[in-house]
């Protein structure tokens, strides 16, 4: 029941961001990523890779200023490309829809729950324990990447930091989180949708 045609270019050209996207839902695992940001490169790769996505993307942003509108906008376009890949000729239909996965990362644990419900929620918790700074940004932009990502992708989206004392480790932690429950998520093991309701509103 696996679909093969679920992919998605988006293309979004503001004063802030120019970004080029193209997304494989039932890739491998493939990228090539030029955000002009180093580290929102390695959690792309990392999220991407746990799903099982192809991704293309080069962004070229207002980084002289700071990382923040890069990385909410590249947040924005990956959620459009999500769900324009999922929802393109009903692919939705029998999704399992909800999913969750804990994934450790050395002395780091991170929890992460997923529904593609068409409902764009982010619950973000006990961030207080990132440090202020991470890769020369404020810690903040995080959250604003993955609130970009589920208003566009429409799903509800929980994360928890557990415990841990390193900002990478925790933030590699939920990438893969993510990109694990992604990949179960968008699994087709129903013939309609999963939802009493007999429609998914996406």
């Amino acid at each position: 029941m696996k679909k093969t045609n679920r992919q998605a270019t988006i293309s979004r050209c503001t004063n802030e961001t120019n970004i080029f996207l193209v997304l494989n839902l039932d890739g491998t695992g493939k990228t090539k990523i030029e955000s002009g940001i180093g580290f929102l490169d390695h959690i792309l790769t990392l999220l991407t890779f746990w799903a099982g996505f192809d991704l293309e993307l080069e962004c070229k942003g207002d980084t002289h200023i700071d990382f923040h509108h890069t990385i909410e906008d590249i947040g924005l376009c990956l959620g459009m490309a999500f769900h324009n890949a999922l929802t393109n000729k009903n692919n939705a239909n029998g999704i399992e829809r909800v999913a969750s996965a804990k994934i450790p990362m050395d002395e780091a644990l991170t929890e992460v729950c997923l529904d593609i419900s068409g409902r764009s929620w982010l619950e973000w918790r006990n961030d207080e324990l990132l440090p202020p700074l991470i890769a020369g940004d404020e810690k903040d932009v995080w959250r604003e990447f993955y609130k970009a990502f589920v208003s566009t992708a429409k799903m509800n989206l929980h994360i928890q930091f557990l415990y841990g004392k390193n900002g990478h480790h925790l933030l590699e932690s939920v990438a893969k989180g993510v990109g694990k429950a992604l990949q179960k998520a968008i699994m087709i093991n129903n013939s309609t949708a999963t939802s009493t309701k007999g429609i998914l509103d996406l």
